[in-house]
């Protein structure tokens, strides 16, 4: 092999390894995906048949998540057919300021849906000012924060609940939940998936997470090597809760701890839920 000839091969070669590298940094964890979920939920009325959920969660602005990329998730988050929008907590990444919270819930005042928009908060929101956070919850009109409100469609009843943090402000999801009619669908908003774990009595039909991130990286044929939840079969996707019921955890649009992303691309959430059995 002549010089030119190494030479073009090692650059080739080089660039190569520089790509791949940069790659989980610059590139997949730019890339927001809008993906469709149909879960079957059992105790669903006819009437919601189809009703659909544009997801929100872990934003994490701060970092290499600029106000402009968050922007363009509100924006398209808007433009999805959707009856309403949730967002289940950590909007902001930096602990112990108001700065952020007040620079990016401006921007959430935005998020729009025919039927709504509810949000809980996250352990993040927490750290950075829990008391701040819950100012925009209320003032947005989003705050669904251990509350729960009330659909209905021709005669029938679909209620949308909001958890505690499990870290920072946990309650036990009865005081949520008790007073919803017993024959009546549930759907619960809870940051941490490992609430599901928890102990209640009432009945849940279909728990809405994030927190995981699905892990930022997945490795083919083996997951992720790193959640942060003490129940790891919940990564992300629609899992089954001890309890046998369906929970959704979202991949979330920003990240934690390192701003990479590998084969576990940051996403909108499109939820649809459908009658029946999964």
């Amino acid at each position: 092999m002549n010089r030119r000839k190494f030479l073009t091969r090692f650059t080739l070669t080089l660039g190569g390894a520089a790509l791949l590298a940069s790659y989980p940094l610059w590139i997949e964890r730019r890339i927001v995906l809008v993906n469709t979920y149909r879960i079957p939920v059992p105790r669903l009325p006819g009437a919601f048949h189809g009703f659909r959920l544009v997801h929100l969660t872990d934003l994490h602005y701060g970092f290499l998540v600029s106000l402009g990329f968050l922007q363009s998730v509100v924006k398209r988050a808007n433009r999805i057919p959707r009856d309403v929008t949730i967002c289940t907590g950590d909007i902001v990444d930096v602990r112990n300021s108001s700065h952020q919270i007040d620079r990016v819930w401006p921007l959430l005042s935005h998020l729009q849906a025919p039927g709504g928009v509810f949000s809980v908060l996250g352990n993040h929101d927490h750290w950075a000012g829990g008391d701040r956070s819950r100012f925009w919850l209320r003032r947005t009109g989003q705050d669904l924060s251990k509350k729960a409100v009330c659909f209905t469609r021709d005669g029938e009843r679909l209620w949308l609940a909001g958890a505690g943090d499990l870290m920072e402000d946990h309650v036990p999801l009865d005081s949520v939940i008790q007073n919803i009619p017993e024959d009546d669908c549930r759907i619960v908003l809870a940051h941490n998936p490992d609430t599901a774990d928890t102990y209640y009595r009432s009945p849940v039909d279909l728990m809405i997470s994030g927190h995981t991130h699905g892990g930022q990286v997945r490795v083919p044929f083996y997951g992720s090597p790193v959640l942060p939840v003490r129940n790891k079969t919940y990564s992300c996707g629609v899992k089954q809760t001890p309890k046998k019921y369906p929970i959704f955890i979202s991949r979330g649009i920003g990240w934690s701890i390192l701003p990479i992303r590998f084969n576990c691309y940051p996403e909108i959430a499109v939820l649809e839920l459908v009658s029946g059995s999964a």
